[in-house]
Order: structure tokens, then sequence, then C-alpha cells
């Protein structure tokens, strides 16, 4: 899949509409993680010296359409303008006279951040007319925030059939990383899958085993697939309701002659906030204690998967396998990195906790790609289209 880039666009002189993914963490009104933040500054540096005045667009959390202080953009703006080295304006709305006049007076070089699009219940509508308010500011839009790519909002599907539109080298990179594995062409392909819910991901599973030759679960859903298996996983967080769909992708594995792998050992405590029992428990030797939890996988399960998805050419990485959060029971997620890291395969991290989690072990830049869209990068792995790629022009 190939979109028509901003290098296509001529810039010189004009005012462009950047859509960018400014939906950061926030702590008393300061930035908590500009990751975000920092994967737009080559798009915005290329605009700017390509002579162009750039209005950047973002929305931030769920306001539900109404103007929240909570929500306000400027931090993000401040913390934009830090990473430029430059100044950046900032409207007190995203359209509206002071908006238009302000965007108006931009001149070649300048910066200036729309606020939060969702202040206005128009942008989740993909509302025609508010879309048409966006697109008089600019002479042409780029959309660079893969991570709101799956949403059609005015700001990603609308306003992009109003002007010449094209993809930012974020978004651009994010489609390359991406399309080979959703076409089945990325060569022999391990999925290493994580976090709480079965039902989070089953879409991501049923469609990848159609391509994936070694399939890795840990995390909390894989209590769910231990509990269907037989295993007694006592107060351990699952989803029983889940059971038979679990089941189904443990056969579906079995006639696509994917290999599954489910954890063999386990981190337990009384309680997330209970120390570790001092050994790992081994699934084959007990029960998990009652009124205990599994709140990591053991050294065993990493170097079972370590071995499984070291003779792939691609490995995709969505979910952390433990409570990584706790210091306690982050130690299957590192050895997993830690794998991972030196690797000739093309490792592909998805997700903002797997990410975050590569970031606090300084493994980020040992990864092939870490994309910056969650729910956008599971729903593209699939094949479902993505209204804000399908918006933009083809190459």
């Amino acid at each position: 899949m190939r979109k028509r880039s901003v290098r296509n666009l001529d810039l010189h002189g004009k005012r462009v509409l950047l859509r960018l993914d400014l939906n950061v963490p926030l702590d008393e009104g300061r930035v908590a993680d500009d990751t975000r933040i920092a994967a737009a500054i080559p798009t915005v540096r290329y605009l700017l010296d390509n002579g162009a005045a750039v209005i950047c667009c973002s929305h931030l959390g769920r306001p539900e359409g109404r103007r929240d202080p909570a929500f306000d953009l400027t931090p993000a703006a401040v913390r934009l303008a830090r990473l430029l080295e430059q100044g950046v304006q900032m409207a007190p709305d995203c359209v509206g006279d002071i908006t238009t006049e302000m965007a108006a007076a931009l001149n070649p070089g300048d910066v200036m951040v729309l606020q939060n699009l969702r202040f206005h219940p128009e942008e989740e509508s993909n509302d025609p007319a508010f879309a048409a308010q966006l697109a008089s500011l600019a002479d042409c839009y780029v959309n660079d925030a893969f991570g709101a790519a799956h949403r059609a909002h005015a700001s990603t599907h609308a306003v992009a059939q109003l002007l010449p539109a094209a993809a930012g080298l974020l978004l651009e990179r994010e489609i390359e990383a991406l399309s080979p594995i959703a076409e089945g062409k990325a060569g022999k392909l391990a999925v290493i899958t994580g976090g709480a819910k079965v039902s989070d991901k089953l879409g991501l599973l049923d469609s990848l085993l159609e391509k994936t030759s070694v399939l890795c679960i840990g995390g909390a859903m894989a209590n769910t697939f231990l509990h269907a298996c037989g295993e007694a996983m006592a107060a351990s967080l699952l989803e029983p309701d889940m059971t038979e769909q679990a089941l189904e992708i443990i056969h579906h594995a079995a006639d696509r002659k994917c290999r599954l792998l489910l954890p063999v050992d386990a981190v337990i405590a009384a309680g997330a906030d209970q120390p570790p029992r001092a050994r790992p428990l081994v699934y084959a030797d007990e029960d998990v204690p009652e009124d205990w939890q599994v709140l990591d996988v053991g050294p065993q399960t990493v170097e079972a998967f370590g071995k499984a998805v070291a003779e792939c050419d691609t490995i995709v990485w969505n979910g952390p396998l433990g409570l990584f959060e706790r210091e306690a029971f982050s130690g299957g997620t590192q050895a997993m990195a830690d794998a991972l890291a030196p690797l000739d395969a093309d490792t592909i991290i998805c997700g903002g906790e797997t990410a975050a989690a590569l970031g606090r072990y300084r493994l980020a830049r040992r990864m092939t790609h870490i994309s910056t869209g969650g729910g956008a990068a599971l729903e593209f792995l699939q094949g479902i289209e993505l209204p804000g790629i399908a918006a933009l022009p083809d190459a």
C-alpha cells in the first residue's frame, strides 16, 4: 500500500493543516510522555524546511464534545515548541473567527497548534461543515496521526477530501512497516501477544493465525487459555466467558500448523501489592495456591518464547507479559525485550504499554519499528481498512 506523500506536495508559501496525534498523558498540566510528539517532529521540520506554515491539530482524551480544561492541548504545544526549539502559537479554539485570523496571519516557518478538536462534537461525528471550517484554515492537508487513522472523524477523514492531501513521514513509516505483515509478505512470522483480555485480541489472533508460524501468548490473557486447558488459576485475572473462544484459537492454530506456546511457569503472589513467591510456579508440578494470582511469566516461559521466535523473519509483539508496571512483576517483559534486542529479525512493536516498557528498559532503539498506534495498528494488521488512510490519495 502506497499513499501520496508529503514529499509530493508543493509546500512553498503554503499553509498546511497537519493532523498529529498529540493525545499524550498529562501529569498536573505537564506532558508525562512525549513519545508521540517527538515522533511528529520530522514531518513538522520537513514542512518548515520546505517553506510552509504549519497548523497542527489533534484531539486529547475524551472531553465528550465540550470544553474541558483537563484536556487542554496547551501543554502539548509547549512541549512541541521545546522539541522544535522555536516559538509555537496556541489558538484559543480549532475553529472560529480568532483562529481563522491567526491562521491567515501565519508566515512561512510559523507553527500554530489548534485547541482540542474533540471540544466540538462535530469532530467525532465526521461533520462535513466542521471539516470545511478546518479546511478553510489551510491550502493543503497532511495526516501524520496513525494513532487516530482508524477513526472516521472530521480531521482524519472528511477534511482529506476538501484539500490536496498526503501522508506525513510518520504515517508513511507505519504503512511501510506494517503492510508486509498485513499482506502476508513478512516471511516466517511470529506473534507475541500479552495484555489483559482475550476479547480485546480475538480479531487480531483470528486474522494473524492465517499467516503466523509461531504464536506466543502471555500476560493475563494467557490465564484464560490455561484455564481453558484445565489449569486451576485460583484468583488470577481471566475471562471465564472466553474459554470456548480460547479453545477455538488453540484448535485453529493446530489446523494451520501454527506453533502456539502458552506459559509453562509463572511468578505468583497473594496479590498485586504483595511480594512474589521466592520461586516461580511450574504448571506441570503444582497448581496456583488458593487466593493467589499469576502476575508474570516465569524464566522457562521466556526461554521457550525466545527460542521459538528466534527462528522467524518477522516478530510482532503486542502487550506486556506480566504486570510490568510493578517492578516485582516486570521480569518476564524485560527478559522478552532482552531476548528480541540482538535478533536479526524485523521486530515490530505495537501498543502503548509494550512501547513504554521498551522505553523503560532502554531497548526501543534496538527494535526495527515501534508503532505509534495501538488500536490502529491492530486493525491495520488484521487487514481492516483505516478511514484516515483510505481518505488519502494513492501514490
